[in-house]
């Protein structure tokens, strides 16, 4: 579904991503994993339309996404949640997932029917999905870090998207949190028909869930393959899993 093909983006004289290949087949929970400051928030950055590679090409669903924008990136169907929450902390929780089902419709020309009750009912399902039906009427800035965090979740739900992209999804969370948040990421991935991609610190929930690990370091790809394979990995093992 999404290939990454030799990208390199630099900063200045830094080079934050370096040749860096990715393969996110369909279906799939795919992990990108490697110590801080190794380039996975600038990957997803690259793929996502925020930022344009220097070099290397993005295909998603065979399509270059080469100059697009964001909002353009997010019409072919890939959503996205961020490593810091990022949601309207005045308005309460139906308000934000109703205003990305909004955007959806008018973007897919759906405003020929309905469009606010069809929005209605489309924002109350994706509350029930993730589990905050009972805190719609709820001010943003009045959650706890962990719901904002599953509230972004399910604005990025909103757009109907095939790839979702999770940085750091548990960032911040307590371990109840955490746990709970895994089993929705699972949850979603089963009966949406979701590919996940996603980056975390936590090698435990990364090998628990992801049937393929890619490893970053210093900006270039390490490996990608089966969580057997990356845990036995002697490069992955010196570089970032503490073996000998």
């Amino acid at each position: 579904m999404l290939e990454v093909q030799g990208v390199v983006k630099s900063f200045d004289d830094f080079l934050a991503v370096n040749e860096a290949s990715l393969r996110v087949p369909r279906g799939e929970i795919v992990a990108v994993i490697g110590p801080n400051g190794a380039g996975k928030t600038t990957l997803f950055n690259l793929i996502t339309g925020i930022l344009l590679p220097d070099r290397g090409k993005i295909l998603f669903k065979g399509e270059d996404l080469g100059g697009l924008r964001p909002f353009e990136v997010c019409q072919r169907g890939i959503g996205r949640s961020f490593q810091i929450v990022n949601v309207f902390p005045r308005l309460t929780v139906f308000e934000n997932v109703q205003v990305a089902v909004l955007s959806h419709q008018k973007k897919s020309n759906m405003l020929l029917r309905p469009a606010k009750n069809q929005a209605v009912v489309e924002t109350r399902s994706l509350l029930e999905s993730v589990g905050l039906a009972d805190k719609e009427r709820e001010i943003v800035g009045s959650l706890s870090h962990g719901d904002q965090k599953v509230l972004e979740m399910a604005i990025a739900l909103g757009n109907e998207p095939e790839l979702l992209i999770l940085d750091e999804p548990t960032a911040g969370m307590s371990p109840e949190e955490t746990f709970s948040n895994i089993e929705l990421i699972k949850h979603l991935a089963r009966t949406r028909g979701l590919t996940i991609l996603f980056c975390e610190h936590d090698m435990d929930i990364v090998f628990s869930i992801s049937q393929s690990i890619m490893v970053m370091h210093q900006g270039r790809t390490l490996i990608q393959g089966s969580p057997e394979e990356v845990r036995n990995h002697p490069e992955v093992q010196a570089a970032y899993l503490g073996g000998d």
